[in-house]
């Protein structure tokens, strides 16, 4: 990777004359069948930008209550968009048609927020990287159609639910109007995710770029980066899945685990009993060079990812195997 990053042709692509992101972007929409694409520094940019492209101040979206765009993009929403969120007790992270249905505002009654927009996660973070069934979507964008609502999805870690569902990256572009997906979540690039739609949205999407402060000079030697891991790390992202179930199989052994939840990615979320301390878990392990995140309400997460090698791995499973209270 970092060699075809020294290697890279780049321009400014504030001028868009970057040969490599021309590239990278074109690679990108053509793969999810879209029109065009356009490079972010970072994912929240990413879905900051869709959220503004398909609201206006004062309007509401739907998503789900542990929804990234909710949880960990600093209140972006209402700052960047003047938009507030609808937040629906999904499964795991993930909504169906009808709770979409029923959190949808009637837009005659104008004391409440207009509803204008459908967020999706896929896969989940906070559910611990579940995967959408494309039914599923498919029955959403419908609700989307009848009641004239804008479809976005963030899809930081879709490359892994494509792995895992032996799905395709144009079932999802049929689907949304606006798709982002990250470099460096799983394909292990260090830095950036792309926006993807129709030219028009596209187009429109630089100028809100540019205001948000994403525009970059000679940012090819990171889509150099990009094409590399979109060519050589997207099939090994079965060996992070395969890693996170061996631990969590692990985990279930374990006498001071509460619950393991689902693992179908690379995520694998889990609780301790309530006599024991989760934060003195943590610290367990970080005394072993293990480093695992809290994510509330007594839930641990542990990532498996592109540089957590088979021997780090083989080490894990017997320290979780070691750890006394």
């Amino acid at each position: 990777m970092l060699q075809q990053m020294f290697r890279a042709k780049v321009g400014d692509d504030v001028y868009k004359q970057d040969p490599a992101m021309i590239e990278l972007e074109e690679a990108i929409a053509d793969l999810f069948g879209m029109e065009a694409a356009l490079f972010f520094p970072s994912g929240t940019m990413a879905n900051q930008a869709a959220i503004k492209l398909h609201t206006n101040p004062g309007d509401q979206l739907i998503c789900d209550k542990w929804a990234h765009v909710f949880h960990y993009e600093g209140g972006g929403a209402s700052f960047n968009s003047g938009v507030s969120c609808c937040l629906v007790d999904g499964d795991r992270g993930m909504i169906t048609a009808e709770q979409v249905v029923a959190a949808i505002n009637d837009p005659e009654f104008y004391h409440s927020p207009l509803t204008s927009l459908v967020c999706i996660e896929n896969t989940t973070n906070k559910g611990g990287g579940a995967c959408y069934d494309i039914e599923t979507l498919k029955e959403i964008k419908q609700v989307c159609i009848e009641n004239n609502l804008k479809y976005h999805l963030d899809g930081a870690r879709l490359w892994n639910a494509l792995v895992a569902k032996r799905q395709h990256p144009k079932e999802f572009g049929a689907l949304f109007d606006t798709i982002s997906v990250c470099l460096s979540k799983g394909l292990g690039a260090p830095v950036g995710s792309l926006l993807i739609g129709d030219k028009e949205t596209i187009n429109k999407a630089l100028r809100i770029r540019k205001m948000l402060g994403g525009g970059m000079r000679q940012v090819g030697y990171l889509a150099a980066a990009g094409l590399y891991a979109l060519q050589h790390n997207v099939g090994r992202l079965e060996n992070d899945h395969n890693r996170a179930k061996q631990l969590a199989d692990v985990l279930k052994q374990q006498p001071w685990v509460e619950k393991v939840e689902p693992v179908e990615t690379n995520i694998l979320i889990f609780s301790v009993k309530p006599q024991y301390d989760e934060t003195v878990v943590i610290e367990r392990l970080k005394e072993k060079s293990i480093f695992i995140s809290a994510m509330g309400k007594g839930k641990l997460r542990i990532v498996t990812h592109l540089d957590y090698k088979e021997v780090m791995h083989n080490y894990v499973l017997e320290a979780l195997q070691k750890i006394t209270f």
